[in-house]
């Protein structure tokens, strides 16, 4: 049985939100700001922690909600979002926060491998 990575990257990402604590989602609401500062302001990069911070403030990942917020994210955003991502991750104390950027990463490198070429 072929199990999707996104699929299985996408449930991580519903667990890591349903794990977070109270003071974790304060946290994460500050992410996309320390995102900001790690990779620069591009307007479009930021759209997308902005879609993810909307799924950790309401709790689950909308079905209507793409990996990409609509469209593909071009090579370029996403060198600059996986490592930005994995930083916050490797710097983050509270784990509960940790494991967010950890499965949005993943879903990155797996939209990293569904296009590789821009």
């Amino acid at each position: 049985m072929d199990v999707s990575t996104t699929d299985h990257h996408s449930a991580y990402l519903a667990k890591a939100i349903d794990g977070l604590t109270p003071e974790g989602h304060k946290r994460v609401d500050e992410l996309p700001d320390q995102l900001a500062e790690v990779v620069g302001d591009p307007e479009a990069v930021l759209r997308f922690p902005a879609a993810r911070k909307a799924e950790a403030d309401a709790g689950r990942i909308e079905a209507s909600v793409s990996v990409t917020t609509g469209r593909a994210l071009s090579a370029q955003e996403l060198n600059i979002l996986i490592p930005g991502f994995r930083t916050i991750r490797n710097q983050e104390p509270l784990d509960d926060v940790a494991d967010w950027p950890n499965a949005v990463a993943a879903l990155l490198e797996d939209e990293a491998r569904r296009n590789p070429a821009d």
